[in-house]
């Protein structure tokens, strides 16, 4: 234990209880304790004030015969008596000795004092507590830690007698809270603090940063810091008041604010201005949105964002968010009565003839029990360029190049192994190829999966699915080949004629294709499958399955109204009713040699082979096809039952999938598998040969008896590094149909670098509007300069210059349509590689800091409908708990975007 030496005699060290001679001598040194967190003092316990007179009287007897200073040992700690009615709380102290002072009247406590009291420690080198004038002093290494954590250093404290005034010299008060899941540390320091009624602190010549001092010199200026002449934290609202404020970065001014005031940063949620956000726009002018929160409760907030336009007046937005017990809902909505509507095209090239415009859209999820929940994502907009020329936020924009907004809404169960699902959709086409009355009406979609185990002697698995969909459109999707030949149908508006959307004056194969069919369709779809797997003494391993699939489809076509060519040629005009059934047996064996060479690895080759017997399928291109359209064959797909993607199509005909594939893991880590194999149409009609309305199937790889090579190349030595290809070759010559390789390394510890690169190859599939092959390269490199400071670039590369091509041929047709002078455009390819995007940047990142500034050029999406790259510059600064700031300047030279007349 340790010891406590005095001048005369050494006592052991021990709790200090009797040393302080009265109920407020502990309660005057108990109040310190709350000089940060302005807590009540409540001490004692109820029926201790006999024992209380007992210490006075023996503290008197001490004193009379005792010399004027007199250094007591420590004993146990005992609780103090409370005031009436206030709950007790234990006071523990600890010192290397306590010094009695009768003359001057005060108590001492020195040498480590430590001082407990509920969940709050006072730490210092001695702790002094004057009589006479009430007044409690803390001296030397002083540090205070209270119930959330923060903790108060500085040289000296000084306390009134009601603990809730006080001073404190070379004030440091640091706090850690928690920011996007990461732990944020915060320092205040000021020569001299004052803190007024237990609720509010003054820091005079204060600063405020969320950095951590240097190590080697800890004097050194932070990276930020905001210096103020004063300083007020209120602990009762949480706001931190900065009076004549300077930002500094590393030591060096560089903002200036007479006053400013921002919540502390255990504040989650506060109302006020967010950070505003600036505007350039050719249509809209220069403006400002100014975003304001409306903390309503714990569980709900507006947020309010008027947009100050130059150009267009103002554009209103706002957002509810409102969490519920069972679920959360939310509820976005825009809207601008627009000063210059003639800043944009008129319709249907834009939204030139609206005074008003605007979205709206709601979000929702709610839980029913454990098994069950159902939501909404449900947005709508005036028009299909308000959320591009005023740049609004949506969730429910789809990411791809041709952009669409998606509302849907569901009813979700799970069970253990059970899924169920109902949907609706509603699609709102925002590319300039789109014509809203091509997009369709979806609902319901109703999927559900149940799996058991076998009965009986069958064991295995049963699996039972169905789906049923139900959907409505007004006009047929075609797609036209792009060549001379296809056909556009053009209306004229204000005497000028536009291309609006694709048709095909006589449908052949050649030139046309048809996404979906006009009218009603409704299918319902069932299948029942088994499979079981044995393995036997030798190592080989038998799957057999079965299964059973019957469709049953109702076509009610709409064929008039609408000058995109006769659907008599494609289907009847009559609502017609028919079924389908496919019934398959098969079986997939395996047969695994496995070899280990000790540090070589374990090796596996494993050769695989796959029979499925079926009927032909019936009614190919009779039936429309509209949720089986994307058919790739590779690796992943190579030994599926049935490759089609959907429901709408079923693969039929006796089929054999042959393949192996190769595979090593070693004891250091490294991993690599290889997988090679085709497909053989043995018997029947081959499905992939008989194309249908959308040609799927042909150009697939599949058409053919022997379909191509696919295979598979993995490598990763370690955890770092990671190399994948996959390829499809022509069966007849080995000629490369599709090539997909990439690489993502991590080279640590050999270089600060982390880079990918990815190389697509695609061969022309003109059946499915492709006449041109695709080749496009990406690459993309991090070098980390240091553990903060990182550069980064990327760079996408259209080897054959086919996004321009497609681009610019939409383009020219549209404009030769316009003015149809001389023959009209042809689609070509000079096949000419091209830099289609690009990303360079740079940035810095610590514990209180990030910063990034990027150089962008992009394609531009389909809905702006230019052919001019974006190029933006984006610069991003966050000074953690103080805010963050997020400029974006579209750099473009020139650029007339759908919807933005030219001569703006």
């Amino acid at each position: 234990m340790p010891l406590s030496v005095t001048g005369r005699e050494t006592r052991p060290r021990q709790r200090l209880g009797h040393g302080l001679r009265t109920v407020s001598d502990i309660a005057k040194l108990a109040g310190l304790l709350a000089f940060v967190s302005g807590a009540a003092l409540t001490l004692g316990s109820d029926g201790a004030s006999a024992q209380a007179a007992g210490q006075s009287d023996r503290g008197q007897a001490r004193k009379a015969a005792a010399p004027k200073s007199a250094v007591a040992p420590k004993a146990a700690a005992q609780p103090a008596p409370a005031p009436t009615g206030k709950p007790a709380e234990r006071l523990l102290v600890e010192a290397a000795e306590l010094i009695y002072d009768n003359d001057n009247n005060t108590v001492t406590a020195r040498g480590n004092a430590e001082l407990h009291y509920g969940p709050r420690t006072l730490q210092a080198d001695r702790v002094r507590y004057d009589r006479a004038s009430s007044r409690v002093f803390a001296e030397g290494n002083v540090r205070l830690t209270d119930e959330t954590g923060a903790v108060v250093t500085g040289d000296t404290m000084e306390l009134t007698d009601d603990f809730r005034n006080g001073f404190v010299d070379a004030l440091r008060i640091q706090q850690t809270v928690e920011m996007r899941g990461q732990p944020v540390r915060t320092r205040f320091s000021a020569p001299r603090g004052e803190r007024v009624d237990g609720e509010q602190t003054t820091f005079e010549s204060g600063t405020y940063t969320a950095c951590e001092p240097c190590k080697n010199n800890p004097e050194t200026p932070p990276l930020w810091q905001v210096r103020a002449a004063k300083i007020i934290h209120n602990n009762e609202t949480h706001i931190i008041g900065f009076e004549e404020s300077t930002l500094e970065i590393a030591g060096i001014p560089v903002g200036y604010l007479p006053y400013f005031e921002a919540p502390d940063p255990t504040v989650k949620r506060k109302t006020g201005f967010l950070t505003p956000r600036f505007i350039t726009s050719t249509a809209l002018g220069s403006g400002i949105s100014t975003p304001f929160f409306i903390n309503v409760a714990p569980n709900f907030d507006i947020t309010l964002t008027p947009s100050f336009l130059s150009e267009q007046g103002i554009l209103g937005q706002g957002e509810l968010r409102h969490r519920l017990d069972t679920g959360t809902y939310t509820i976005r909505a825009s809207g601008i009565f627009q000063t210059t509507p003639s800043a944009f095209l008129p319709g249907p090239l834009g939204a030139g003839d609206r005074d008003f415009r605007g979205s709206i859209e709601t979000t929702g999820q709610f839980y029913i029990n454990d098994r069950w929940r159902t939501g909404w994502d449900v947005v709508g907009v005036t028009d299909k360029w308000f959320l591009d020329n005023y740049r609004v936020r949506n969730s429910s924009i789809t990411t791809d190049y041709f952009r669409e907004a998606v509302s849907t809404a569901y009813l979700i169960g799970q069970g253990d192994r059970s899924w169920f699902e109902a949907r609706a959709y509603y699609f709102k086409g925002l590319s300039s190829y789109d014509w809203q009355k091509e997009q369709p009406v979806v609902a319901p979609v109703i999927d559900y999966d149940k799996r058991i185990n076998g009965p009986g002697f069958l064991g295995g698995e049963v699996r039972f699915e169905a789906n049923i969909t139900h959907l409505d459109r007004e006009a047929t999707d075609f797609q036209a080949i792009p060549r001379t030949g296809s056909y556009y149908f053009n209306p004229t508006v204000n005497g000028t004629t536009y291309s609006l959307y694709e048709t095909c004056t006589t449908f052949t194969r050649s030139t046309c294709i048809i996404r979906g069919l006009s009218g009603s369709n409704t299918r319902a779809s069932a299948q029942l499958s088994w499979r079981r797997t044995f393995i036997d003494d030798a190592g080989q391993v038998f799957t057999p399955f079965a299964y059973l699939r019957t469709d049953a489809f109702f076509v009610d076509p709409r064929n008039s109204g609408y000058q995109n060519a006769l659907a008599q040629t494609i289907s009847t005009t009559d609502s017609d009713f028919s079924g389908r059934v496919m019934p398959a047996v098969g079986l997939d064996y395996r047969y695994p040699f496995v070899s280990n060479f000790g540090p070589l690895g374990v090796h596996t080759l494993e050769p695989i082979a796959q029979v499925v017997i079926r009927p032909s399928e019936t009614h190919i291109g009779r039936l429309p096809n509209e949720d089986a359209q994307s058919l790739v064959f590779d690796d992943t797909s190579l030994f599926e039952w049935d490759k089609f993607s959907g429901y709408d199509r079923v693969e039929g005909g006796v089929r054999t999938n042959l393949g192996a594939q190769y595979s090593v893991v070693t004891p250091s880590g490294w991993y690599a598998n290889v997988m090679f194999g085709e497909s053989i149409q043995v018997a029947g009609v081959n499905s992939f040969r008989r194309g249908d309305l959308a040609n799927v199937g042909l150009d697939s790889g599949l058409e053919r008896r022997e379909s191509d090579y696919v295979g598979r190349f993995q490598l990763s030595p370690n955890q770092n590094i990671s190399f994948v290809t996959r390829a499809r070759f022509e069966q007849r010559d080995f000629t490369v149909n599709r090539l997909e390789t990439g690489v993502i390394a991590r080279l640590n510890p050999f270089a600060p670098i982390d880079l990918s690169m990815f190389y697509s190859y695609y061969a022309a599939q003109p059946l499915l509007g492709f006449n041109n092959r695709r080749e496009g390269l990406t690459a993309s490199a991090t070098y980390h300069i240091t553990p903060n400071w990182f550069v980064t670039g990327s760079a996408l590369v259209d080897l054959t210059h086919y996004l321009d091509v497609r681009d610019n041929f939409a383009n020219a047709y549209t404009s030769y349509l316009a003015n149809p002078v001389g023959a009209a455009p042809v689609y070509t390819n000079p096949g000419r590689a091209n830099l289609a995007g690009l990303s360079i940047g740079g940035g810095y990142q610590d514990e209180c800091t990030t910063f990034s500034l990027n150089y962008i050029v992009s394609p531009t999406a389909a809905a702006l409908g230019v052919t001019e790259r974006n190029r933006t510059v984006l610069l991003r600064v966050e000074l953690k708990t103080l805010g963050e700031v997020d400029l974006r300047q579209n750099v473009n030279i020139a650029s007339t975007a759908d919807g933005i007349a030219a001569t703006r």
